[in-house]
């Protein structure tokens, strides 16, 4: 018996004229109904301390349409516009939580521009896909099958930078159950080594964004040599678009394998805490570290690993493992990044990036066994320090100095 999750299917589709021309309306009307509902929220709390909820919205959506200024909206389906303003209820509770920050406008430029139907906004039948307001079925790619005598209960059109269509199909799936193997691995993250794992193995940095550098570089600089608002500049930044979208698409079909596969493999996998966020920080890794996609390759990992019932662990961030010696238990104090191999005085002769992934597993496992997940911040983090990739100095009497190689 397996699990029954709720799966998100994404398909590409091409759209007639007629279809192109429907959605684009309803993306506008998308974005201005939510912008109109955000201003009506935050002018109810500043001006009268009113809480204003998505009934209340769905009932000014209501009078707008009824006003001559805002009477577009009534051209499209009211389906995409009663999810947007539910999907802007969600963003205001997260921000009251303290699990976000303030929503903001959508940008007609630079915000995604989708639309979400529910069961009463779409038909799906013998996998033919009909959106309401269109007389015919979307031209849809099916590359697989959905899950057999699969439901859609919401469906969401989107077009990407590069002008690509694309819809998602959230249904109900079930995860087959697969023989837990009894095996653990810690992994270490790098920007030479993408990953290296406790086991010895080495993922390499495909650096797919790098591969297409030049030419992308190329484009950037003819698109900012067209006039603003020019035909010539749209179609310029279509190129650069496309470049980009195939980017995405190769880090995202590597990192989706690479997880599938370590999730099959290991019942335990171990991952360090890494604050990207601040990491990008750094001007002189901030684009590696950006292709390298850290937080994407982990997000992935923990959806799959709780499909499959798998355990992922995270360490602290300021544990010291690069530094520290597994098999003694001894910290080196200082340990550049160009030194690659090192030598305890204990004789064993390290791998740094292996010697992290190993250290990294068992201060995961005894995390584990102290019933934790990621642990907070211990006696040897230093103040004001930066939380990133990096080891700390914990300065113990006793230490044995140690040799390094380059």
């Amino acid at each position: 018996m397996g699990r029954r999750v709720k799966r998100a299917f994404r398909y590409r589709f091409y759209p007639t004229a007629s279809q192109a021309a429907e959605l684009a309306r309803t993306f506008g009307c998308v974005r201005k109904v939510y912008n109109l509902a955000v201003v009506a929220r935050t002018e109810a709390w500043k001006l009268r301390q009113e809480h204003v909820n998505y009934s209340a919205t769905s009932a000014m959506l209501t009078a707008w349409k009824k006003t001559e200024e805002l009477a577009f909206p009534k051209q499209v389906s009211s389906v995409p516009l009663q999810q947007t303003l539910r999907h802007l209820q969600c963003a205001f509770t997260s921000f009251f939580a303290k699990r976000a920050r303030y929503p903001t406008f959508k940008s007609r430029k630079r915000s995604r521009r989708s639309a979400e139907y529910t069961t009463s906004g779409f038909r799906y039948r013998d996998g033919t896909l009909t959106l309401a307001k269109m007389a015919e079925p979307l031209a849809v790619v099916w590359s697989r099958p959905l899950p057999e005598g699969a439901s859609p209960s919401t469906v969401t059109v989107s077009q990407d930078a590069a002008g690509r269509w694309f819809v998602s199909l959230l249904c109900d799936d079930v995860i087959e159950e697969t023989v837990a193997p009894n095996a653990a691995v810690g992994i270490d993250a790098g920007l030479e080594n993408l990953l290296t794992m406790s086991t010895g193995e080495k993922i390499i940095n495909l650096r797919h964004e790098r591969r297409d550098r030049i030419r992308l570089a190329r484009l950037q600089r003819s698109l900012a040599r067209k006039e603003k608002g020019s035909a010539n500049r749209t179609k310029a930044r279509l190129k650069v678009a496309r470049i980009h979208a195939r980017i995405v698409d190769r880090r995202r079909d590597h990192l989706h394998k690479l997880t599938t596969r370590l999730v099959r493999d290991n019942q335990t996998i171990v991952i360090e805490d890494l604050t990207v966020r601040n990491m990008i920080k750094n001007r002189s890794l901030a684009r590696a570290i950006s292709d390298a996609a850290w937080q994407q390759f982990r997000t992935l990992l923990e959806y799959k690993a709780d499909w499959h019932g798998r355990t992922v662990i995270a360490v602290d961030r300021w544990f010291p493992s690069t530094k520290l010696c597994s098999a003694c238990g001894a910290v080196v104090e200082k340990l550049p990044l160009n030194v690659r191999t090192w030598t305890c005085r204990c004789g064993t002769t390290h791998c740094r990036d292996v010697n992290a992934a190993r250290n990294i597993l068992a201060e995961g496992l005894s995390v584990a066994a102290c019933g934790g997940g990621v642990r907070p911040q211990r006696e040897y983090s230093r103040a004001g320090q930066p939380p990133a990739k990096q080891e700390t100095q914990r300065v113990t009497a006793g230490i044995p100095r140690f040799q390094t190689t380059g």
